[in-house]
């Protein structure tokens, strides 16, 4: 590949910038606009025949226009000819809806999945999908990075004693696993029983939290339910501290109102979404994947192996 050329839209212009910055680069020049009925307007301004381009563009709210906004993108820079265009979604919007749990209900992430292609990329970039086995979704190549080198080295400068790793749920237990491995600690897990969309029920704690200082490991933070019924239900079993971390912080609806009326001491993101001032509170604490999304696009585009960034 001669040429490396970064694009981004409108979803997370800071974290694109800080990528271009780690690489010594600047972003491509292109518009991405709307009509005035809200019709999603692209215009590529730079030369990107034969070039290795990458669009940054995580799909997160407002998920349908930010996802509107790649897929145009993807085409025009196909159209123009660019030689190989990679899809950089550090958030996979839809990455909830991976199987049908109901009847007559979409696979929405196997859809975007689709989507994606059919509009040019031929391969993709995204960080901690909610499921791993909606990399076979694509048929096109796939690098799934993992923000936990990022979170780790946040929680083992802290240097706890009597820490445990807890998972919120059954489902993110392996998550917590080598999360807990990492850092030497043990490893609990809450049992829940949903009830509804966005409701969860805590049922009872698998593990020893009673005197420890808690770590809650997830891949995302959306209305905060479930992270702070966990918080009410570790309290009660006797947990010290308690502190979360999470890759993506969705953070919808009363999600920031509840982390700040919670016992949680500290929620510890990254930045693969953006955090506006309504979305902002003293105890989240946002930390950066811009060099670790940098460096695998670096790696990328020199045809290097990154399975060293997989850990």
């Amino acid at each position: 590949m001669s040429r490396l050329i970064l694009f981004t839209g409108n979803a997370n212009r800071q974290l694109a910038q800080e990528i271009v910055d780690y690489l010594g680069m600047r972003l491509g020049q292109a518009e991405v606009s709307q009509f005035s009925d809200g019709e999603i307007f692209v215009q590529i301004y730079e030369n990107v025949r034969g070039a290795d381009v990458f669009v940054i563009q995580p799909t997160c709210p407002p998920v349908n226009q930010t996802l509107m906004e790649l897929l145009v993108m993807l085409d025009a820079l196909k159209r123009a000819s660019a030689q190989r265009i990679t899809a950089v979604l550090p958030y996979y919007g839809y990455a909830r809806q991976d199987r049908k749990v109901q009847p007559r209900v979409p696979i929405s992430a196997k859809l975007v999945a689709d989507l994606i292609t059919a509009a040019g990329a031929h391969r993709l970039l995204t960080m901690d999908l909610h499921v791993g086995q909606i990399q076979g979704f694509f048929n096109i190549p796939v690098d799934h990075l993992f923000a936990a080198p990022v979170l780790l080295r946040y929680f083992q400068d802290r240097q706890w004693k009597d820490a445990v790793v807890v998972s919120p749920d059954a489902g993110g237990v392996e998550r917590a696993r080598a999360f807990a491995k990492r850092l030497g600690t043990s490893l609990a897990f809450i049992d829940k029983r949903r009830i509804g969309l966005n409701e969860a029920t805590v049922m009872h704690i698998v593990g020893e939290v009673a005197g420890k200082n808690v770590i809650l490991v997830d891949d995302m933070i959306d209305t905060a339910g479930t992270i702070t019924q966990a918080v009410s239900a570790l309290q009660e079993a006797g947990a010290r501290r308690i502190h979360a971390s999470c890759t993506h912080p969705v953070l919808s609806g009363p999600a920031v109102e509840r982390i700040d009326t919670s016992g949680i001491e500290e929620v510890v993101v990254t930045n693969t979404i953006p955090l506006d001032e309504r979305r902002s509170s003293k105890k989240i604490t946002v930390l950066s994947v811009a060099p670790l999304l940098g460096e695998a696009i670096d790696r990328i585009h020199k045809e290097a192996s990154v399975s060293s960034l997989f850990v």
